[in-house]
């Protein structure tokens, strides 16, 4: 089952939420225009390394069963991209994202 919601960030702009239930395990993620953070199933070394060229602003945090806990756990780690924005290791996955818009 998939579900797509609708989440609302502090400066009244919308990210949109995506919760994937696959067998014994959820796919977490929270995606504005320019980037998303993600569960722990997010690869940020894959990202920073064979996909550098892209650019891909991203976090992970990890430890999240929900949408909600995804937005208020501090992030894991980041991509180099996103760095350059401002976001850092330990920030918030909402206070990412305000970054994000």
């Amino acid at each position: 089952m998939m579900r797509m919601v609708p989440i609302s960030l502090a400066d009244g702009s919308t990210a949109l939420g995506v919760e994937v239930l696959l067998p014994k395990t959820t796919l977490l993620a929270v995606a504005t225009d320019k980037g998303y953070i993600m569960c722990g199933a997010l690869d940020v070394a894959l990202l920073n390394e064979r996909l550098k060229d892209r650019g891909i602003i991203a976090g992970r945090a990890v430890g999240v069963r929900t949408l909600e806990e995804l937005m208020a756990a501090p992030l894991e780690s980041v991509t180099g991209t996103a760095e350059a924005l401002g976001i850092t290791v330990g920030m918030k996955g909402a206070d990412a994202l305000l970054l994000m818009v």
